[in-house]
């Protein structure tokens, strides 16, 4: 790899960690110290996070098509004013209005400058061989939480979590805005008959159906578990220390998946490895129904891990490998919509059926990565790319 395409991932990965740390992952540390501080409940802060994953959902389409006519520097750097206006406007909340408008600038931010408009950066940059960036940057933004929750506990204990939002968004502005405008290579600009080719509409046929299917399946289970995941494993047997030990786990299981995708992997088509994803699941419920107990969990969740790091990776390999550059932002935008959309419903949706049917709701999210497999098994690889993967 050369030198200007690990920098390029570094910096992506760099500010994509610092993007989801101070957005999507802020409302699991803060939630508690910001109801206490402005009288608001927890659950009209969750329901504005879940409106903000909504306009970010609304806003991908538009993203990727911006990003597909010029170079992606702009919008996301735009993304960084957003993330540092909303952060700024969090920190100084008092009541229920303000804190709604914090999401909502937000969650313009979320809809513009996450993977999705990173991953149309790289594929506006390098085409069909973005695969390999685009695994690199995940592999550094996979530890968004891991630095992030911790950071975020000690700036909430030492210096309160006002500050700590205003932190946050003075790296927007003094790290992240002048990386993502400068440090990223800039792509040529399109010519007037490019431009109209970037413009002009996409089919939304059988292909793009499928594959916005598959994602939303898998996304839905991977945002419920993301909510629940310690109640689920102590609904199927076990013990509260054993389920808060299994779930430390997810987020080195999902690292080594990913560096198994930009290794051994890599040398096939990234349908075959989002194929393999949607199984681990599956897999480790069937492990978890028959075992119970700690090692069944652990186990649970190493194949839940490994599969939802593969899975963040194909989100934008795979789009790139069928359809090619061309639209590639805007495609990812569509395609990822109904992901979006149903990942803001699904903490709710799976708080619900915990409570009414417990442990069997494992059935329900191993039915959804099935599904997600059967829509991806229904996708052909095409001739030449399957030949191309294989040498």
């Amino acid at each position: 790899m050369d030198r200007s395409r690990l920098a390029t991932i570094i910096v992506l990965g760099s500010t994509q960690t610092l993007a989801w740390a101070s957005s999507y992952y802020l409302p699991a540390i803060l939630a508690d110290d910001i109801a206490r501080d402005t009288g608001v409940s927890t659950t009209w802060l969750f329901a504005s996070f879940s409106v903000s994953l909504v306009i970010s959902a609304l806003l991908g389409p538009r993203a990727g098509r911006l990003i597909d006519r010029g170079s992606g520097n702009g919008v996301l750097a735009v993304s960084n004013l957003l993330f540092a206006g909303g952060l700024v406007l969090l920190s100084v909340a008092q009541s229920l209005l303000t804190l709604q408008l914090a999401w909502v600038v937000l969650g313009v931010g979320m809809g513009i400058g996450l993977y999705d408009a990173a991953f149309a950066v790289l594929g506006r940059i390098y085409g069909t061989g973005a695969r390999g960036s685009i695994t690199g940057i995940t592999l550094l933004a996979g530890f968004a939480s891991t630095i992030g929750w911790p950071l975020t506990a000690w700036g909430a204990a030492t210096i309160g979590w006002r500050d700590t939002c205003l932190a946050w968004a003075a790296l927007h502005l003094c790290v992240a805005l002048p990386l993502n405008y400068w440090s990223l290579p800039r792509p040529t600009m399109l010519t007037a008959a490019e431009k109209r080719v970037a413009d002009k509409a996409v089919s939304i046929d059988r292909s793009m159906v499928l594959l916005a299917f598959a994602f939303a399946a898998a996304w839905v289970v991977t945002a419920g578990m993301a909510a629940h995941f310690p109640r689920i494993l102590e609904a199927a047997g076990a013990s509260s220390t054993q389920a808060i030990a299994a779930g430390a786990l997810i987020g080195p299981a999902q690292v080594a998946a990913r560096l198994l995708e930009a290794g051994p992997l890599a040398r096939f088509h990234p349908l075959v490895s989002a194929r393999l994803a949607t199984l681990t699941h599956p897999v480790g419920v069937v492990v978890l129904m028959a075992a119970g107990g700690g090692v069944a969990a652990s186990a649970f969740a190493l194949l839940h891990g490994s599969g939802n790091g593969i899975l963040t990776i194909a989100r934008g390999t795979v789009p790139l490998a069928l359809f090619g550059p061309e639209s590639y932002g805007y495609r990812l935008g569509l395609i990822g919509m109904p992901s979006r959309f149903l990942s803001a419903l699904a903490p709710f949706v799976f708080a619900v059926l915990l409570d009414h049917v417990g442990a069997h709701l494992l059935i329900v999210t191993a039915a959804l990565s099935l599904t997600a497999c059967l829509a991806l098994c229904a996708l052909r690889i095409p001739r030449e790319a399957a030949v191309h993967h294989a040498d």
